[in-house]
């Protein structure tokens, strides 16, 4: 299966940004792996309750280095940065704070949140074929994960 962008997704500017805002934010790679996720889940302006559990139960195994009041503290901290900057500023910096093969992690695991309500909509596809083009992935493995997520959470994957 291939996916591709329609050229047309309304969260181009979500992923992208020209302003200088981005340079003055810095993030560490457990911070930026909790920016995409959170971004991810708010890109359709609705957070489910399937998306809620998905988000715990993947950093209950990604922080679980962390104690209770470390993991809140990042989290407000995340939240805070995403609500006093643009997403794209927060994306930006949350990309830079990323390396490579932790960019995957990030897209994978984005990838989990969007599609944890079982469903595939044609706006999801084109936000997580955005999401793996901004993050600079490999078309292979933006597509693999892709599709391992659709396996892993869509009942109905044609």
């Amino acid at each position: 299966m291939s996916y591709q962008s329609q050229g047309n997704a309304k969260s181009s500017d979500f992923f992208r940004t020209a302003n200088s805002k981005a340079r003055t934010i810095e993030l560490t790679a457990p911070e930026a792996l909790m920016a995409i996720s959170i971004l991810a889940v708010s890109a359709d302006g609705k957070m489910a309750q399937e998306e809620k559990q998905t988000l715990a139960a993947n950093h209950v195994r990604l922080f679980s280095a962390y104690s209770r009041e470390e993991f809140q503290e990042l989290f407000k901290k995340v939240l805070e940065l995403v609500n006093k900057y643009r997403p794209s500023d927060v994306f930006v910096a949350a990309k830079n704070g990323l390396t490579p093969k932790l960019r995957q992690t990030a897209f994978a695991l984005a990838a989990d949140l969007v599609l944890a309500d079982g469903v595939f909509t044609q706006e999801e596809q084109e936000l997580l074929v955005e999401l793996w083009e901004a993050l600079e992935l490999k078309d292979e493995i933006g597509q693999k994960i892709m599709e391992v997520m659709i396996i892993k959470n869509c009942t109905d994957n044609s």
